[in-house]
């Protein structure tokens, strides 16, 4: 593949740009995809989270093939699934989602599983699965009622972002804090760079205008 090759992100995540930009990496195209995200009966954390970043990557790959601008292009596409053990913990909408969320998470540890996957022009897709631990300090009532009145676990799986007000409760994590944000950078840089986009392509820019 040349320097001209194309990248569409399957995500309508802010967080999920924004570390690629982190990095250099600016996405042509951001295509969310429209999929049912629940689990299926028995379905493990792992197997959701992977299923559903094949899923989208597998939906948007198909809306973009007759499309002249980007019918060569990579789709990157990513799910994060948080989970005490094997129950799955929702991407709170509504505040009883995220108290019980939270009560749940206090003074306990919890796993954040993010699948990736990289479908490319010629249906051929990498498959990632990266897996970072967490534990929460025990929440005070104040703590919890707080949490919930700023909003901001809202559409956050297992209703809390590490990246605000939620990281004054983490007290111990293993593993890619990326990945907990909603994309494993290291992860995701390989997996791109192997099927063949230049990745460090815009760092000259990026450098240019970060003085």
């Amino acid at each position: 593949m040349t320097d001209r090759t194309k990248l569409v992100l399957a995500s309508g995540s802010p967080r999920r740009l924004a570390l690629l930009e982190q990095v250099g990496i600016r996405p042509d195209y951001l295509l969310p995809a429209d999929i049912d995200e629940e689990p299926t009966r028995g379905e493990t954390p792992r197997a959701l989270a992977t299923r559903l970043a094949r899923t989208k990557a597998e939906v948007v790959r198909r809306s973009i093939e007759r499309d002249p601008d980007y019918v060569n292009a990579l789709v990157l596409a990513a799910d994060t699934v948080v989970a005490v053990g094997r129950r799955i913990l929702p991407k709170a909408e509504l505040t009883d989602e995220a108290e019980t969320c939270l009560r749940l998470l206090s003074g306990r540890a919890h796993r954040v599983y993010t699948g990736i996957c990289v479908a490319t022009a010629g249906g051929a897709s990498r498959h990632k699965l990266v897996e970072t631990r967490v534990r929460f300090k025990r929440l005070s009532e104040a703590e919890i009622s707080d949490y919930l009145a700023s909003g901001e676990w809202r559409g956050k799986a297992g209703g809390y972002a590490i990246q605000g007000l939620a990281g004054s409760f983490v007290v111990k994590l293993v593993g890619s804090y990326a990945n907990v944000v909603g994309l494993p950078i290291h992860e995701t840089v390989s997996m791109l760079s192997g099927a063949g986009y230049p990745v460090r392509r815009n760092w000259a820019d990026t450098l240019a205008m970060s003085e």
